[in-house]
C-alpha cells in the first residue's frame, strides 16, 4: 500500500491514529455525560415513591410503578387537548416561520435590492435592544388582540432576528448572484426564483431554522402565561407546569390542610410525577432532531460564516 505524503499546509491535517482514538473517546465520554441524567430521569419517573424515599434515585428502578404517569394522566382530555395543542402551534409556528425568516433573510442578501442596508439594520437592532415585556405585552395582546386565541402562541416566536440573519448569510455566501439574474433574465419573477431556485438549494440552512424554531414553541410555556386564560387553549407545557406549579403549593401549605388531604398528599408520587413530566416534555421533540441533523451541522456553519 502507497503511504499517503503530506506537503505544505496538509501536513497540518494529519492526525495521529494515537490522537484520533483519545479524541474517540473523549466524544464517547461526553455523549455518555449527556444521556446519564436523561437516563436517571426516565428511571425516576418509573419508580415507586416508596422505593425512592428509601433507596434514593437509582438508575435502575429498586419497585416498578407508573404511579407518576397516572397521577399526571389524571386528567386524560386535558392533558390530550394540551398536547394537540402544542403539536398545532409547533407545526404550524415552524412552517410560518421557515417560510418568514428564509423570505426576510433573502431579501436582505440581496445587495441590488436598494433599501437592503436599512432592513438589515431594521432586523439588527431589535436583536440588541428589546422592547421589554410590558411593550411587548401591549402590543400582542391589547394593540393586536391576540390575547386567549391559539396566535398568541404561534405568531410572537415566528420572526427572530438571529434566524433572519443566519439565513441572509446563508443565501449570500451560497447562492451566486449569477444563477438569480440568468433565472430574471428568463422572466422568473422574485417569487419563482425563491420558491423554485432558492428553496430547493437552502435545505441546510431551512432545517437548522426549522429545528430552532420547532424547539422554541415545544419549550414555550411563558406565552400561555401572559396571554390565555383558556384552559382550552393551554399548550403541554402550561398544562404541565401548572401540574407541577399546584403540587408545590399544596405542598408548602400541607399543615394548614386536614388529615385526609395531608394523607393524600404523603401518597402523591412528588419526585416520580416531576421525573415523568420532564420525560412527556422531553421525548416527543427529542424524536424530531434525526430528522434534521443531515442538515444542521451545514447550515449553521455555512450561516454564520460573516454577516
Amino acid at each position: 500500500m502507497t503511504d499517503i505524503k503530506f506537503d505544505g499546509a496538509n501536513r497540518y491535517l494529519r492526525v495521529k491514529s494515537r490522537t484520533n482514538n483519545i479524541f474517540n473517546m473523549l466524544m464517547l465520554l461526553l455523549a455518555l455525560i449527556c444521556v446519564t441524567p436523561m437516563l436517571l430521569i426516565i428511571s425516576i419517573s418509573l419508580s415507586s415513591e416508596a422505593s425512592l424515599s428509601q433507596y434514593g434515585y437509582r438508575f435502575i428502578p429498586k419497585e416498578f410503578s407508573l404511579d407518576g404517569y397516572r397521577f399526571i394522566f389524571l386528567d386524560g382530555p386535558d392533558v390530550i387537548r394540551a398536547f394537540g395543542v402544542s403539536v398545532f402551534v409547533t407545526v404550524t409556528g415552524t412552517i410560518l416561520g421557515v417560510l418568514l425568516n428564509a423570505l426576510m433573510g433573502y431579501v436582505i442578501s440581496r445587495k441590488s435590492y436598494k433599501l437592503q442596508k436599512f432592513f438589515t439594520w431594521y432586523v439588527f437592532i431589535p436583536m440588541v435592544f428589546g422592547g421589554g415585556l410590558v411593550a411587548t405585552y401591549f402590543i400582542i395582546g391589547n394593540f393586536l388582540g391576540l390575547s386567549n386565541t391559539i396566535w398568541a402562541l404561534i405568531l410572537p416566536l415566528a420572526v427572530s432576528p438571529f434566524n433572519i440573519i443566519v439565513c441572509k448569510t446563508f443565501f449570500r455566501a451560497t447562492i451566486p448572484n449569477s444563477l438569480i439574474e440568468s433565472a430574471n433574465l428568463d422572466g422568473a419573477s422574485e417569487l419563482t426564483v425563491f420558491f423554485r431556485i432558492i428553496v430547493p438549494l437552502s435545505k441546510p440552512v431551512l432545517a437548522t431554522i426549522a429545528l430552532f424554531l420547532s424547539f422554541g414553541y415545544w419549550n414555550d410555556w411563558f406565552s400561555s402565561l401572559l396571554y390565555i386564560n383558556n384552559p382550552a387553549l393551554y399548550s403541554l407545557q402550561a398544562y404541565l407546569s401548572r401540574i407541577l406549579n399546584d403540587m408545590e403549593f399544596l405542598m408548602q401549605n400541607i399543615a394548614h390542610l386536614g388529615p385526609g388531604a395531608q394523607e393524600i398528599l404523603a401518597a402523591m408520587p412528588r419526585e416520580a410525577a416531576r421525573m415523568a413530566i420532564v420525560v412527556i416534555a422531553v421525548i416527543p421533540i427529542a424524536c424530531t432532531y434525526p430528522f434534521f441533523q443531515r442538515y444542521f451541522v451545514s447550515g449553521l456553519t455555512v450561516g454564520a460564516i460573516k454577516g
